[in-house]
């Protein structure tokens, strides 16, 4: 059976409940980033990438163009409803970090599933917030060594969390064979880029 090119109301269903477990998994996250801002020396930054994670997932099991921006944008509106607090940051960020995975995917034309893209999306991802936590922030008050700590560790964050993690999880689901029910191709079909 030839998959269609657009989006199916399945595929936007699919991306939409990926969305809500991490919405949920986003605002638990909230409490990990908070415990380990006190420690210093940004290790709370180490894990950032957690909030990137849904647009890599989501795209890993969909591959087609528009999933990663629906998948981040609303796992952040998510975040919102379960803090129950309405943040547009929280989902401009969302939008932001979606945008930046969706432009990594749209130069592999949406057929790699390798572990490399998905990485390469998850920092860029992570270099997507720093221009608004630069103008909304307090990054431009940091010294220079602190600023390059700071986004060395989210942008390893964003490579393992959202990249290396995320990809972890499709290819768990790839074994169980669950992806066959959503219509994705084997996951090993398509990991050479």
């Amino acid at each position: 059976m030839a998959s269609r090119k657009g989006l199916t109301l399945t595929d936007v269903l699919i991306t939409v409940v990926i969305a809500l477990v991490f919405a949920i998994i986003y605002s638990i996250w909230g409490g990990v980033y908070t415990m380990l801002q006190p420690l210093g020396l940004h290790l709370n930054e180490l894990v950032y990438g957690m909030w990137f994670i849904a647009a890599v997932v989501a795209y890993l099991i969909i591959r087609k163009p528009g999933v990663a921006i629906i998948a981040e944008f609303a796992a952040a509106s998510g975040e919102t409803i379960v803090m129950l607090q309405f943040d547009v940051m929280l989902m401009l960020y969302g939008l932001l970090q979606g945008l930046a995975c969706e432009i990594v995917f749209a130069i592999v034309r949406y057929k790699s599933t390798a572990l490399m893209v998905a990485v390469t999306a998850g920092v860029a991802a992570a270099l997507s917030t720093l221009p608004l936590d630069w103008y909304y922030g307090y990054l431009g008050q940091l010294e220079t060594w602190n600023l390059v700590l700071m986004i060395g560790f989210r942008v390893l964050s964003g490579a393992l969390i959202a990249g290396w993690l995320a990809h972890a999880l499709y290819r768990g689901l790839g074994e169980t064979g669950v992806l066959k029910l959503v219509g994705a191709r084997s996951p090993h079909r398509s990991e050479e880029l």
